[in-house]
């Protein structure tokens, strides 16, 4: 059990200090007899919260898988350039706390499939170096990718410019001359793009199709497709 006005404001509702006003200006009950909530700082569970006669949003937590355009970048820092990610869900999901973040990420020219969540123990586990989620990525590039990169990729000895330590193996699937399907068990810094750009290839398109299980059937770009709070439990 926690605070009321603790609730409210973790769930993007109010501010702690506008809890007061928020419950003057809304009917906020509990479940079962109805009896309207008065004081801030009394201790319930937020699943027996209701706002205006509805559940609260979300209480366990948001998880969604989001096909992300090219042009928006995964930062929360305003001093990136141009919108970010979380532009495109609901106002009140934008002032969670814990905020809702990206479960790694995609550079701001790559499209496709990224995880967001408010649970902050899911990011740490998913991104964690030990948790070897394959990834699927459709590259397209600028010259034709050698087959040799097929082999090479799958080796586990590419060492990437400034790096000391070699990538772990990856599938490389060449599709035509200048795409290629691409999966990797890790994440590092433009990965793609610099495997690929080492076998002289420039990456003119990015977009990951697959992480782990999930995919973009049904999920317009700019759009997203909420999941089960326990989908990785």
């Amino acid at each position: 059990m926690r605070r009321l006005d603790q609730i409210l404001a973790s769930l993007g509702y109010c501010s702690r200090s506008e809890a007061r006003a928020f419950l003057k200006a809304h009917a906020v009950t509990l479940r079962g007899p109805g009896a309207a909530l008065r004081d801030v700082s009394e201790k319930v569970r937020a699943a027996d919260v209701l706002v205006d006669g509805e559940p609260l949003d979300h209480p366990d937590g948001i998880l969604v898988v989001l096909n992300k355009p090219a042009g928006l970048v995964c930062s929360h820092d305003p001093r990136r350039e141009g919108p970010n990610v979380y532009s495109l869900l609901p106002e009140r999901w934008r002032a969670r706390n814990p905020q809702v973040t990206s479960v790694g990420r995609l550079d701001k020219d790559t499209s496709g499939l990224i995880l967001l969540t408010d649970r902050t123990a899911l990011v740490h586990r998913l991104t964690s170096p030990k948790h070897k989620v394959p990834k699927v990525y459709r590259a397209t590039v600028a010259s034709p990718i050698p087959h040799e990169a097929v082999a090479l990729f799958a080796s586990g000895t590419l060492v990437l410019d400034g790096e000391k330590t070699p990538c772990l193996p990856a599938r490389l699937r060449i599709l035509n001359p200048n795409t290629a399907e691409l999966v990797l068990t890790e994440g590092r810094y433009h990965q793609v793009r610099r495997m690929l750009a080492s076998q002289g290839c420039e990456v003119v398109a990015l977009h990951r199709e697959k992480f782990g299980e999930l995919d973009l059937e049904g999920i317009a770009p700019g759009t997203f497709r909420e999941l089960p709070a326990g989908f990785f439990d």
